[in-house]
């Protein structure tokens, strides 16, 4: 008797270890959040994207209102072409904007949607016209670094 409680416990622990495992690797793939909820695409174009990647969040004031499909080079205009699967419960004005933005000082980058004023919304297959590309932290620290280096030329004048 007291072998079958053991491998029962055993049994349920490493059940429990699995389903944990299970839901690090969704939330690292970040696939936790499937939704069935009905969508409409829209796209965007940017300068630069820095680390942004498909399944990326798009939030409005902090709410996740949708991911991002899919990115593209559009070697026409040489810009990255990002798809916005927005969930078609939230309405924006033609006249929004996105833009790239980062969770914390180096975590993982979404787009921030910002509603414009527009009495007409945007609908399946329209393009976000006002963007602004991902901060590269590589290229804020090279102007620093090369004002300083001004600096101090000029203090020595």
């Amino acid at each position: 008797m007291q072998k079958k409680s053991l491998d029962f416990w055993v049994g349920l622990f490493v059940l429990l270890g699995a389903a944990a495992l299970l839901f690090l690797a969704l939330k690292a793939g970040n696939m936790s959040s499937l939704s069935t909820e009905k969508t409409y695409d829209v796209t965007g174009s940017f300068d630069n994207i820095g680390g942004l990647k498909p399944r990326a969040a798009v939030k409005s004031a902090g709410v996740v209102v949708g991911r991002v499909s899919s990115i593209k080079f559009d070697d026409k205009k040489f810009q990255a072409s990002v798809t916005l699967e927005l969930e078609q419960r939230y309405q924006f004005p033609k006249d929004s904007s996105a833009k790239i933005l980062t969770s914390g000082l180096l975590g993982e980058q979404y787009i921030g949607l910002e509603a414009g004023g527009d009495t007409v919304n945007l609908k399946a297959g329209d393009k976000i016209t006002m963007t602004q590309s991902a901060i590269v932290l590589e290229n804020l620290i090279s102007q620093f670094l090369f004002s300083k280096a001004t600096e101090g030329k000029d203090d020595k004048k």
